[in-house]
């Protein structure tokens, strides 16, 4: 319909009305009557509206054309804030999705793209107009496209699907990890019409918990698998009903190593026999475990004794013919390791019971000689029940009965000024020749024979006299206390425990014990009740070992621990170890968004503290600060300054 036969010219609705020009063109500057404008700036009136307003002068006069007047203009007023409203709101969705970091899409029925937004062009690397007809999985990798059909079914069946992750390549051929939201969009008859949805690009985030996990499963140091991760497999094997061959072995003079040449030439000790035995199962079906310290284990599925033994000897050989660089100016030859072999399920048909078995074959096999192997059920009886346990019973209870445990402390720091503010508590046991035994050698075995309770309340006791010689109660200071996880599940000894601390009129809240996180995760139920009754005392809790175990992440919200002890195999490499780095970093932020308070064990060198400040790290313990000494000799543990400021 053409504009002569829709609108009116201001003269024709001059005439129709009996209004003068003047008076309408006055009503349109004062949006009484509003007209349209021509390209040549000529007003123009709807045909409609002065119809009915001439039709409402005829019928009732000028009163009833004010009253028609006022309400076209109120009328006309709404509309135009609703249009207002709407192309407010359409400019406000399209910043939004324009300016999203999203991926904001549509689809066709058949999952061919409709729409998307500017983050196209980040996700899969090309603007919104080139993708247009393609979809999603014209970018999948190719281990993804079994998973993207199930995707693809799995939303056909729901009509939604919320945060699944895929892996996709760009168009330049870039590795994307991402995370989609979508919903199927039906029609008025119900049928799909499309799909609409949101995809972020989690890449940087996946690869990160990727990393975390693979750490919690692999040595930090040779990036072998360890120890749980060894743990896991044997018993995937036992329960399937498998048979199976698993050899412990352990370099013979390793200490000599360490002592002579320091613990960075130990450690490349410890790489490079990981090389030669990494070689040695290359191309077989053998999978190679560093276990800690200087032990190796080489698991043999369905492996029968003629295959370990061979295995074994082999081992022996290629350690022979390794050659050691310890020093610019010495190189270590001769190097062995001492092996033992046990079958499954014929040496254990559990896993305890297995790994038992082997490591008392191992150390048979160092009894004699070294640089050799040995055979489980070759390892004679007179061994299996005299091997270390008595020989340890005997050495810990005299050690007890005759007074021979000594405390030794080791200041924890605040990492901003280097001020020490806290102790922890070390045990020792002064030997008859009057050298100290550290607690890795004598502790695992305490527990085993049921000594570890008195050697825990043995620690505790002296550690409150020590407090009431040096007039320590009432002060700001704390000591760390470790406690074995046999211990506290020993409901005898903790009734014991509790006396000795309500009778000795401590200040609680200058005692924080300690569990290991590994020790902690064993029996949650039985950590949790006696963290609750320490706090319910006043005194504190500590994790200690913190990200040795990574199930914890899981429970960490429930333990109600004041203090997490970051695990020093993670700290001593943060300088030279970006994924130490990276899992650090992670537990630190972990910890401190809990309000935990975080301390990093084994800081041996200025690097590791500046890395460790950086990130936010509260304390500090290790050598950089102080060896551990004997507590009698620390006759005011901590200067004034650091006593006033401790938290």
């Amino acid at each position: 319909m053409s504009r002569g036969q829709t609108e009116y010219s201001i003269q024709q609705a001059s005439e129709l009305l009996g209004i003068p020009i003047q008076k309408l063109r006055r009503w349109d500057d004062q949006g009484v009557l509003v007209a349209l404008r021509t390209d040549g700036g000529h007003r123009r009136y709807s045909k409609d509206v002065i119809d009915r307003l001439a039709a409402s002068l005829l019928n009732s006069g000028a009163e009833k054309t004010s009253q028609e007047l006022a309400t076209i203009k109120r009328s006309l007023a709404e509309k135009r804030r609703i249009i207002q409203l709407l192309l407010e709101s359409e400019n406000r969705y399209r910043d939004l999705v324009e300016t999203s970091h999203d991926l904001i899409w549509t689809t066709d029925a058949q999952g061919r793209f409709t729409f998307l937004n500017n983050a196209a062009h980040d996700i899969l690397g090309l603007p919104p107009k080139d993708l247009i007809g393609r979809c999603f999985f014209d970018f999948e990798a190719g281990a993804s496209h079994v998973s993207n059909r199930r995707f693809l079914a799995t939303l056909k069946r729901h009509s939604e699907i919320k945060n699944y992750v895929t892996h996709l390549l760009t168009a330049h051929g870039e590795d994307r990890w991402i995370g989609i939201n979508a919903r199927v969009v039906l029609d008025d008859t119900g049928a799909a019409f499309g799909i609409r949805g949101t995809a972020r690009d989690i890449t940087e985030q996946y690869l990160a918990t990727k990393r975390i996990e693979h750490l919690a499963m692999h040595d930090v140091l040779t990036d072998l698998s360890n120890r749980l991760s060894l743990q896991h497999r044997i018993e995937t094997a036992m329960q399937a009903g498998s048979v199976g061959a698993l050899l412990f072995l352990d370099i013979d003079h390793f200490k000599y190593v360490n002592d002579n040449f320091g613990h960075r030439a130990g450690d490349q000790l410890i790489i490079g026999v990981g090389s030669v035995l990494r070689d040695l199962i290359r191309g077989g079906n053998g999978e190679l475990y560093r276990l800690g310290g200087d032990e190796f284990a080489i698991h043999l599925p369905d492996g029968l004794r003629q295959e370990a033994i061979d295995t074994a000897e082999t081992a022996l050989e290629a350690i022979s013919h390794y050659r050691f660089q310890a020093s610019e100016h010495k190189v270590v030859s001769n190097l062995s390791v001492s092996i033992g072999i046990a079958l499954y399920p014929f040496h254990g048909n559990d896993l305890p019971a297995l790994l038992s078995n082997v490591d008392i074959a191992m150390y048979q096999a160092k009894d004699l000689g070294r640089n050799r192997y040995m055979l489980c059920d070759q390892a004679s009886d007179s061994l299996r029940s005299t091997h270390k346990r008595v020989h340890w019973a005997k050495r810990l209870r005299d050690a007890l009965d005759e007074d021979r445990l000594i405390l030794f402390s080791q200041p924890v720091v605040r990492l901003r000024d280097r001020k020490p503010v806290h102790h922890e508590i070390l045990v020792r046991i002064r030997d008859d020749d009057g050298q100290h035994i550290l607690p890795g050698h004598f502790i695992e075995l305490a527990e085993s024979l049921g000594l570890v309770q008195e050697i825990d309340l043995c620690v505790v006791e002296k550690l409150l006299a020590f407090m009431r010689r040096h007039h320590q109660f009432g002060k700001r200071l704390r000591y760390f206390v470790n406690l074995s996880r046999v211990s506290i599940s020993d409901q005898r000894w903790i009734k014991r425990f509790m006396k000795l601390l309500r009778e000795s009129r401590v200040d609680p809240s200058q005692l924080v014990f300690e569990i290991t996180e590994t020790a902690a995760m064993s029996e949650i139920d039985v950590t949790l009740t006696f963290i609750r009754q320490l706090k319910d005392m006043g005194c504190r809790f500590a994790l200690d070992d913190f990200g040795a175990g990574f199930s914890s992440f899981y429970y960490l919200k429930r333990f109600e621990v004041d203090y997490l002890k970051i695990d020093g195999s993670f700290i001593r490499d943060l300088a030279s170890d970006e994924g130490s780095r990276i899992f650090v970093r992670a537990l630190n932020d972990v910890a401190q968004g809990l309000s935990k308070q975080v301390i990093a064990e084994w800081v041996e060198t200025p690097e590791v503290l500046k890395i460790l400040t950086d990130m936010g790290a509260q304390y500090g313990q290790g050598y950089l600060f102080q060896r551990p000494q004997p507590l009698e000799r620390v006759a005011e543990p901590l200067p004034a300054s650091a006593r006033s400021t401790a938290g």
